[in-house]
């Protein structure tokens, strides 16, 4: 273990924590060093993840490509793999959440979601793998090829490369994970080193599921780890979530390989004049403050009709200020902590930098270590970080509009597009909306973190391109190729 992990470590006992080793041509191996994995509200060392040496990541893709390329897997036994690791991710399920309450810093209600998800997410890939097929060419449509039959294959690539976000350490690497070994790839995993074990329990659930070894590998690790990978020729497919900024670098280098970005994101809700406050304001009390506010469709800027401002904001006082806040094995906890305690201090300083602006601070309070309590603030100057940036934390603002047009305008001038929620009765306000909004998703009376994992999902602009959901993500992760018979 390295010098500074040993610091981070202190008193602790390193044989007592669980060990993330890397996983790599099916076999649990240890790396050339260590990094401190922390319980996120206690901020104690509770793991100690495996950082593989640049000759590791080497050894591990070539064994992802003899793998790929040895494979005999046809559609439905890799159907029939997912399924049976969905079913064995829901027999650990209380594993499962315990880990993601220490090493994620999620509630229980959050870890249990991302539980479910993971599993629906599973069974929708294996669905995909039994019906992953081309399509007839009509040929015989086209000027002298009489008796010509046409049709398409859907191929593997061979190596996918995931790399992963500590915000959705189950259900994100699921969408990545499963679509890709639907299509019939190997996969090579890289998770965030905040929260490693989920992506270890998931790469243990697969290979008793009875994937053969080296089609699923997990590389811990940070930046460094992530080039070396992408110094690897053999990867066909990088798929990555994470900020706008890294996602530009990825791009960058992998060069003709093809890649699915899903990066930053100022998510927007606008809340309208008719909208149904009874119905609407839970919802988005729910996306603003789960996971910590720690979502990149989090509602950070709710857009309020001015006729219905001073009665939003009332009622929206109330709520975010009686959610509880703190440790996130107690049972009655909304919001627990955010994932370091330098998050919580930037999150905090931009709180700041706003009341310092003018804003007034509805619901919120003091930073207690890495809990940053629940906090709603109005009258924001768009200038300061709280207005154009990523907050990625438990902090809504709100902000008036008088038309329509103004709300949207609003939204598109952000360099992001992933998702936004519209609340209204006017079915021609919504189509307005669905078609002016420069966003991967609108969603009419949902917020903009209404997901369904069947649905496409993925952004426009600075928040990325390509889909997941599985339907999606599986033709994102293969080819068509082109076969033609003269008969």
């Amino acid at each position: 273990m390295s010098a500074t992990a040993r610091a981070a470590l202190g008193a602790a006992d390193e044989a007592a924590l669980r060990q993330c080793r890397l996983f790599i041509g099916g076999r649990w191996v240890e790396g050339t060093d260590t990094a401190p994995v922390l319980d996120k509200y206690r901020m104690q060392p509770w793991g100690a993840a495996h950082v593989p040496s640049r000759t590791q990541v080497a050894e591990c893709v070539a064994a992802a490509q003899a793998a790929f390329k040895g494979s005999t897997l046809d559609g439905n036994t890799r159907g029939a793999i997912l399924e049976r690791a969905a079913t064995l991710l829901e027999q650990r399920g209380d594993e499962l959440i315990a880990i993601m309450q220490a090493e994620a810093g999620f509630t229980r209600h959050d870890a249990a979601g991302e539980l479910r998800r993971c599993v629906i997410t599973f069974r929708l890939s294996a669905e995909e793998a039994r019906r992953f097929s081309g399509e007839l060419v009509p040929m015989e449509g086209a000027p002298g090829q009489a008796g010509r039959i046409g049709f398409t294959l859907r191929v593997p690539l061979g190596v996918v490369c995931a790399i992963t976000p500590f915000n959705a350490p189950l259900n994100t690497v699921a969408h990545k994970v499963a679509p890709a070994l639907a299509a019939g790839n190997a996969v090579v995993l890289k998770p965030s080193l905040h929260t490693p074990m989920t992506a270890c329990v998931m790469a243990e659930v697969l290979q008793a599921a009875g994937l053969p070894a080296g089609l699923v590998s997990v590389l811990h690790g940070g930046p460094e780890v992530a080039q070396w990978l992408l110094d690897e020729p053999e990867v066909r497919f990088y798929a990555f979530t994470g900020s706008t900024e890294a996602g530009r670098a990825i791009q960058q280098r992998a060069g003709l390989r093809r890649t699915q970005m899903e990066l930053g994101s100022i998510a927007h809700c606008v809340v309208c004049d008719d909208a149904d406050l009874d119905a609407a304001l839970p919802k988005i009390v729910n996306a603003g403050y789960r996971k910590a506010g720690q979502v990149c469709t989090s509602v950070q800027v709710l857009l309020v009709h001015s006729a219905i401002a001073h009665e939003v904001e009332t009622r929206l006082s109330t709520m975010v200020a009686s959610l509880p806040y703190g440790d996130p094995t107690d049972a009655s906890t909304v919001v627990g902590p955010v994932i370091t305690e330098a998050s919580a201090q930037r999150i905090e300083s931009w709180i700041g930098q706003a009341m310092a602006s003018g804003a007034r601070r509805l619901a919120g309070g003091e930073r207690r270590g890495a809990v940053v309590p629940p906090t709603l603030l109005a009258n924001i100057d768009p200038a300061t970080p709280l207005g154009c940036q990523e907050v990625f934390g438990p902090v809504m603002c709100i902000v008036p509009f008088d038309k329509l047009e103004d709300a949207i305008d609003r939204v598109n001038s952000t360099p992001y597009g992933l998702a936004t929620g519209v609340f209204t009765n006017r079915l021609d306000d919504a189509i307005r909306a669905a078609r002016r909004l420069e966003v991967g998703g609108v969603h009419i009376n949902e917020t903009s973190s209404s997901r369904v994992d069947l649905m496409p999902y993925g952004g426009s602009k600075d928040s990325g391109f390509g889909r997941e959901g599985p339907h999606y993500a599986i033709r994102e992760m293969s080819e068509e190729r082109m076969v033609t018979l003269l008969a």
